[in-house]
């Protein structure tokens, strides 16, 4: 029997315009971060998702091809309403976003060569980096019931982290050989669990 999540999620959206609507919200919020916002506002306030389920979902969605946030909205929105919701929450990530991206991109080009500017922009840099750390030291107590167990996943993702911030590693290579690994471990783990005590 595989380890089930310690709660379930409380609530869902109420409709396929919810889903628009609150990934639009999600995306105008974003501002180089949206990680943190996704996982504040779907696991914390409106309790869509556990936070098992968030970083089960946030795992598949970085090892996709494309942007992480937007394949995790996908999933999510194919979770509830099928591939129409995933359509509609890839709307609420991109519609408003991009009308807001061609305005800024407009004024930019009027002001790209201010000191004032380049100095927020590198501030706003720090800030971003900044709620990703903090968004993934809010998920870490989540790894006390993944199956490699504390010591294991901190283990694969410490070896992963090295790889790339140190050894340069691309990022294809570290998830095929992390990423297999961790699998396979997994896997045998659960194998473990499913089998009948013997007598």
């Amino acid at each position: 029997m595989s380890e089930q999540p310690s709660h379930t999620a409380a609530n869902q959206p109420r409709s396929r315009a919810d889903l628009f609507w609150s990934f639009t919200m999600l995306a105008m919020q974003g501002f180089g971060g949206v990680v943190a916002i996704v996982q504040r506002e779907l696991v914390d306030k409106k309790r869509w998702m556990t936070r098992e389920e968030f970083v089960e979902e946030w795992a598949v969605a970085q090892v996709m091809p494309g942007p992480n946030v937007v394949n995790l909205a996908m999933i999510i929105g194919n979770r509830f309403f099928g591939l129409a919701g995933a359509l509609c929450a890839l709307a609420g990530m991109l519609c408003f976003p991009l009308i807001l991206l061609l305005l800024v991109v407009i004024l930019y080009g009027q002001v790209a060569h201010h000191p004032a500017v380049a100095g927020a922009l590198r501030g706003m840099s720090a800030v971003a980096a900044g709620m990703i750390i903090a968004s993934g030291l809010r998920l870490l107590p989540v790894l006390k019931t993944h199956p490699l167990g504390v010591f294991g996943a901190g283990l694969i993702a410490c070896l992963s982290f090295m790889a790339i911030a140190f050894l340069r590693i691309p990022l294809f290579f570290v998830l095929l050989t992390f990423g297999s690994i961790s699998m396979g471990l997994v896997y045998r783990h659960l194998q473990r669990l499913s089998r009948p005590p013997s007598p």
